[in-house]
């Protein structure tokens, strides 16, 4: 009598599930008009385009050209809140030195601040000296580096409208924050208006020239 041997369909492994990806918190502030919400919306797009999930919040003086401006944007596996929590944020993008000070309570150790050398008179208050801002901010954190972008950016391109832009560039190609630099310009030119594209194209090469010289 022949022994039937059954045949066993192999077991299928389960797909392996994609590495978990640490939320990157960024907080950036500055004043009205100084296109803040521009640089929210280049950083959603392009951190959704490299696939995650991403939430962003606006805070603050947004109807109040020179007010005070904040907004907060949360990248990664899976993000339930906008905000970045108290002393949580991975980086604080400053457009002006004085409203980095008022950022201060999203730093930690380990928060990075790439900030413009730029101070905003406030009508009525003597404005704070830079080494005075820098020393307050080594308080939280050690990682400050200022960057010239009103200057460099009038200097090369005539303008220091897009300073903005080249801070945000610029932390991209120093690896300051964990995305890549083409899907930075591509949501660039997702973003700006045709008649300024190519202005802030020219703001991201100058931005990859600095950081290849420094």
């Amino acid at each position: 009598m022949k022994k039937t041997v059954k045949k066993t369909k192999p077991v299928k492994k389960p797909a392996a599930k994609p590495a978990e990806r640490k939320n990157f918190n960024i907080v950036i502030v500055g004043t009205g008009g100084q296109g803040l919400i521009t640089l929210l919306d280049i950083l959603a797009r392009a951190s959704q385009n490299q696939g995650f999930d991403t939430k962003t919040s606006e805070l603050h003086g947004l109807s109040q050209r020179g007010g005070s401006v904040e907004v907060h944007i949360r990248f990664g596996s899976s993000v339930r809140s906008p905000l970045v929590a108290k002393s949580s944020a991975d980086l604080i993008l400053g457009l002006e030195m004085q409203e980095c000070l008022k950022a201060a309570y999203f730093a930690g150790p380990d928060t990075a601040y790439l900030i413009n050398q730029n101070i905003t008179p406030i009508p009525g208050k003597e404005p704070l000296a830079q080494e005075a801002i820098v020393k307050n901010l080594k308080k939280y954190t050690k990682k400050i580096e200022v960057v010239a972008a009103n200057e460099l950016c009038q200097k090369e391109l005539g303008t220091p409208v897009v300073s903005g832009i080249f801070l945000l560039s610029l932390a991209v190609f120093k690896k300051m924050i964990p995305l890549e630099p083409q899907t930075m310009l591509e949501a660039i030119k997702q973003t700006v208006a045709p008649k300024y594209l190519e202005l802030n194209v020219k703001t991201f090469e100058l931005a990859q020239k600095y950081a290849e010289n420094k």
